[in-house]
């Protein structure tokens, strides 16, 4: 199978909001956050921000309006996007730790909530996005991905630098999606690793990063000797929430990517996000990797 395409505008356009809508973004870290609020603020939009407590890159942020808020004070999380005027609410950026529960802060609104959390937490990150995405919408809140409302973040389908995957490397391609695809299917991670057509390494806990970080060692120990080229794989989990937590890569993980010693990253068009996209395909096209863009295999979900 190949691919000779360049890059494709992502499906859709900006999210058409109402007059006297306002956007509101929970603020983890990463740099998502300040491309959505910036692409917003280019549309003629400003948003809010609400600053996750030690997860959020404040400085870049803290030029629109916004508050900081601690995980422990999610009890009156809608009260002050309501204060603020928030209609829509695009959750942005990495948080890291939990909220402790001993800590929480209680309000009548979590105390609605809390059973419904519990229950959340105990099936993985993706069944906590869901709980909190449908209890702020049952409170009046539309959440929407942050590629509904900065379409450019999307990846497009087909091949998105100068250099395009081998004939080989679709093999590890196909072997990378399907491997991701299923731990994402487990709630365990978005990302596999495929060389000579073998899946060598899967996503877990430390992310794409230490993913990326235990093949560059296997490279070095030998353990992959001999072998060359490989693919990195990023894709939604099945039934994923879409409107949160989105596979994305940007500038670092080009670079990891490279260490390690890969050919190059493949990722779900539309369902993926490309963060600092001029950035990432300059430093792809200088070091001679390949990044493409393949297309989805299921319905959407999430709404």
């Amino acid at each position: 199978m190949t691919m000779a395409m360049t890059r494709a505008e992502p499906a859709g356009s900006a999210l058409a909001l109402a007059p006297g809508s306002r956007v509101g973004i929970i603020a983890g870290g990463g740099s998502l956050p300040v491309e959505v609020a910036d692409g917003l603020a280019t549309q003629g939009y400003a948003p809010f921000i609400l600053l996750m407590e030690g997860e959020a890159d404040s400085a870049q942020l803290r030029r629109y309006e916004h508050v900081t808020m601690a995980l422990e004070q999610i009890g009156s999380l809608v009260a002050t996007l309501k204060s603020h005027g928030v209609t829509h609410l695009v959750l942005a950026g990495e948080i890291k730790r939990r909220p402790r529960l001993t800590d929480l802060r209680l309000s009548f609104g979590l105390l609605a909530i809390v059973p419904s959390v519990i229950v959340a937490l105990a099936r993985g990150d993706d069944g906590l996005l869901k709980v909190l995405t449908r209890s702020l919408e049952r409170r009046g809140i539309k959440v929407v991905g942050a590629h509904e409302v900065v379409p450019g973040l999307a990846a497009g389908e087909g091949t998105l630098t100068a250099a395009g995957p081998q004939k080989a490397d679709w093999r590890d391609i196909e072997a990378g999606r399907a491997a991701a695809k299923a731990i994402g299917a487990m709630d365990i991670g978005q990302a596999a690793i495929a060389i000579g057509g073998r899946v060598i390494a899967l996503e877990g806990i430390e992310g794409t990063a230490g993913l990326l970080e235990r093949t560059r060692e296997l490279r070095q120990h030998g353990r992959l000797a001999g072998r060359t080229r490989g693919v990195l794989v990023k894709c939604a989990k099945p039934g994923q929430e879409l409107r949160a937590d989105l596979p994305a890569i940007g500038p670092q993980t080009v670079e990891a990517a490279h260490a390690a010693g890969l050919a190059g990253i493949a990722v779900e068009a539309g369902r993926s996000l490309i963060l600092e996209g001029p950035t990432t395909m300059s430093r792809a096209n200088a070091l001679g990797l390949f990044i493409v863009g393949f297309p989805a295999t299921e319905p959407a979900h999430g709404r």
